[in-house]
């Protein structure tokens, strides 16, 4: 293993938090068409209130594309994300070097689309879903991750 058992601990610990919420969405929600746990329905009637309902934010015009829920698109860029940790421990140096490089591209990528996702939640859909959040946090910690270790420490890489 190239890295450190605990660096590809704490690698891939956000992105199977974030597979997790995305695939309880995508199994709950979309397949079996129930509610998602500790995410009901906000009973405030005021308007300038954010509620915290999964409900109104996954049956949201802006939650697919072309019929695909985000929460698919999710799951994919963590499995893709867990699929890069993987090659930057386990492959050859040149393969290991160049994964690292995407690795920090793709999770840059991730985090260039929370702020549009964040600004929808906050002030279109005027909901938060938590599973969303999960997600979101998930994402910016990976970020912040891959960056702490290739910049700050100089290198993730034995």
């Amino acid at each position: 293993m190239r890295v450190t058992r605990i660096k590809f601990l704490i690698l891939i610990a956000m992105s199977l938090i974030g597979l997790w919420s995305s695939l309880t969405v995508l199994y709950l929600f979309d397949v079996l068409h129930q509610p998602l746990p500790f995410c009901g329905a906000s009973s405030s009637s005021n308007p300038n209130t954010i509620a915290i309902d999964c409900n109104r934010v996954l049956s949201s015009p802006f939650s697919s594309i072309h019929g695909i829920p985000l929460d698919a698109f999710a799951a994919l860029w963590f499995i893709i994300n867990l699929f890069l940790i993987l090659i930057v421990s386990l492959g050859s140096d040149s393969l290991s070097k160049l994964s690292l490089r995407l690795l920090f591209f793709w999770r840059f990528m991730g985090l260039l689309i929370i702020p549009y996702l964040l600004f929808l939640e906050f002030f279109v859909i005027r909901a938060i879903c938590i599973y969303c959040t999960v997600m979101h946090i998930a994402i910016i910690i990976d970020f912040i991750i891959v960056s702490y270790f290739l910049f700050y420490k100089k290198g993730l890489l034995k």
